[in-house]
């Protein structure tokens, strides 16, 4: 597992498990983009982009949910020795976190938890703040900011946190603490987590999406015909 080498070898990555909404954002901001070109790995969280990559010829791309990667690493952690550290969520839910996965997996290491103001904080706070993460020794520090916040965090501090593992995971943090609601299954594997997620926010996340859901429509549409066409370009030429 590549988490695992970084860990056993102390190489600093980070990781952006990425959807639409952040695919989005990287098309508008430049220094977002390159924060993900530098990024350790960059995942796909959302069918879109899957079907998408297996439509651009990349049958073997599968979903990286943010909450299942989080479960999944915490289940074997207690075996392996890993100590995570939650960053991020409102105040107490890095706490909340901490409870529900220990109690849903014993053994399961903690080695700290934080949940930053709302606005920005002053350069002594954040050397605090890096200050308290590195005296906790965490091998990963999972980052509960939403996007685009969480992958500027992660890419300003990837070099003054001595944590090997920076992950990115947004709304996973409420999601695995029981503070939000999951879409079914049957939703997420059809590609219609949004519609839920809409019903659930209404208020805070419609103009998000009256943006960027046929923004996103639009421009796979076009680049699939681009591509389509230069296929058949390359194949009446042979």
């Amino acid at each position: 597992m590549t988490i695992d080498a970084w860990i056993r070898s102390r190489r600093r990555h980070y990781v952006c498990v990425t959807g639409v909404h952040g695919i989005m954002e990287c098309r508008r901001d430049a220094a977002l983009r390159e924060i993900h070109a530098s990024a350790g790995m960059v995942t796909p969280d959302g069918m879109p982009l899957v079907w998408m990559a297996h439509r651009l010829g990349r049958p073997r791309v599968r979903r990286v949910y943010g909450p299942d990667l989080m479960r999944e690493i915490s289940r074997i952690s207690p075996a392996l020795g890993y100590r995570h550290y939650y960053f991020g969520g409102g105040p107490g839910l890095a706490d909340k976190l901490s409870e529900t996965l220990r109690a849903a997996h014993p053994g399961l290491v903690v080695a700290g938890t934080f949940s930053p103001p709302f606005g920005a904080v002053t350069a002594e706070e954040d050397e605090a703040i890096v200050r308290a993460i590195n005296a906790s020794r965490p091998d990963i520090v999972w980052v509960g900011l939403s996007t685009p916040k969480q992958e500027r965090w992660m890419s300003a501090h990837r070099d003054r946190i001595e944590a090997p593992v920076l992950i990115g995971v947004g709304a996973a943090f409420d999601f695995l603490a029981g503070t939000k609601r999951q879409a079914p299954r049957w939703m997420q594997r059809n590609g219609l987590e949004w519609a839920f997620r809409l019903g659930t926010e209404p208020r805070r996340l419609w103009r998000r999406y009256a943006s960027m859901i046929p923004r996103f429509v639009a421009l796979a549409t076009a680049q699939l015909i681009r591509r389509d066409r230069t296929v058949g370009r390359a194949e009446n030429t042979v």
